[in-house]
């Protein structure tokens, strides 16, 4: 470090803070939300918490908009989230998150139709057997296992998702990397 920061003042002339700076190893630094492991580059572990956390506000069960001014929202914040982070190259969280964010929408739906009519007639309309739409739109389990049982992924398929408005994050994040 001293050798740096000699480098810096003198050789560069400018101001080095003791505090915010360190020498490390590539592997240990995280810097503006990526992590570096060799030549490739990753999205760090705390953007990722953070990325998590504001799409659990924007599908929030409790939060009273229209699914039109979610989507929009929501939208907009994974593109442009996906403009600056899509130069990862690990797509493990990319899938995961794109699966998680379908099973919260479909959480929303489930809560916005509340009674077991409207379910029922909802899941029957979109596909879903007789027998599974009935089981399920009776149930009272919660909100977020319903959201993965059989008739509401296959009533709310992941086309349905996407005509209701909703962006794919792995299909975002292969466009960055340019496959699609």
């Amino acid at each position: 470090m001293v050798k740096i920061s000699r480098y810096l003042t003198q050789a560069l002339k400018l101001n080095v803070n003791r505090e915010k700076s360190r020498v490390v190893k590539i592997e240990e630094l995280n810097y503006l939300g990526f992590t570096f492991r060799g030549i490739r580059i990753f999205v760090s572990e705390q953007a990722l918490q953070d990325f998590k956390h504001r799409l659990r506000g924007f599908t929030s069960r409790s939060w009273g908009v229209s699914m039109a001014e979610r989507f929009e929202r929501l939208n907009r914040y994974v593109q442009g989230w996906m403009n600056y982070f899509g130069i990862s190259q690990h797509y493990t969280p990319i899938e995961e998150l794109d699966g998680w964010l379908r099973r919260r929408i479909r959480m929303c739906y489930w809560k916005q139709w509340r009674r077991p009519r409207t379910r029922i007639a909802n899941l029957l309309r979109l596909g879903t057997s007789k027998r599974h739409a009935i089981l399920t739109g009776i149930s009272r389990k919660g909100y977020w296992r319903l959201s993965k049982t059989l008739a509401t992924q296959t009533g709310m398929t992941n086309e349905w998702l996407e005509q209701q408005g909703l962006l794919s994050i792995r299909q975002l994040w292969m466009r960055v990397q340019g496959y699609a």
